[in-house]
């Protein structure tokens, strides 16, 4: 599985250093020195990582071959994608990668269906769940310990005690779509780094 690690940013300095706008929980593992890297667009890589800095709190790369500034700008936006085998679970049992929690059943701690999760969207201060509601309709779910109560893969569904107004009750139904629909668990935006309930996690998507 090819998931997106991080994106270049600007060039720093004139020896070929760039900004890096990370997407994994865990850069140690996925954007060490040595580490050999696909791009989006594919034209600008595989990219080996020379070495790595972290400078007034941002993380800062230097891959082979880019030696000057001109050739760091260039890399500006350049997407830096790993291979990662998709049976891979994260260290810390309380977060989850993306393509885990995609497509899972939302309900209620009564059984009471809400939707499935269509999208993870990572922001600054925590991580949204994109649930599609059966009627098409869309509602989002902070991924945080109050509201999200547990995340159950072997039975495919996420629990949810949601506070009042967070979801209109009349469109919830108690049966699954996916005992409708007779389909697992599908692929999805998949991140690196995951999500976890807690607090604000990495960015990523399938590629």
């Amino acid at each position: 599985m090819q998931l997106v690690v991080a994106r270049i940013g600007r060039a720093h300095g004139i020896k070929g250093e760039v900004t890096v706008e990370v997407r994994t929980d865990e850069p140690e593992l996925r954007l060490g020195p040595g580490a050999v890297l696909a791009t989006e667009p594919a034209g600008a890589g595989p990219l080996t990582i020379e070495t790595g800095r972290v400078h007034s709190g941002r993380l800062l790369l230097r891959f082979e071959g880019v030696r000057d500034r001109t050739a760091a700008e260039a890399l500006r936006n350049t997407l830096l994608i790993a291979d990662i085998d998709p049976a891979e679970l994260p260290e810390d049992p309380e977060e989850f990668y993306d393509h885990q929690l995609m497509d899972l059943d939302v309900v209620l701690a009564d059984g009471t269906e809400i939707g499935r999760i269509t999208e993870i969207t990572h922001l600054p201060s925590q991580d949204l769940f994109i649930v599609e509601r059966p009627d098409g309709s869309e509602v989002m779910i902070p991924f945080v310990e109050e509201i999200v109560t547990e995340i159950d893969l072997a039975e495919q569904r996420a629990v949810i005690t949601p506070p009042p107004g967070l979801i209109d009750a009349d469109q919830a139904v108690i049966a699954s779509a996916r005992d409708e629909e007779g389909d697992g668990a599908g692929g999805g935006a998949a991140s690196a780094g995951g999500a976890s309930a807690g607090g604000a996690s990495a960015d990523g998507k399938d590629v």
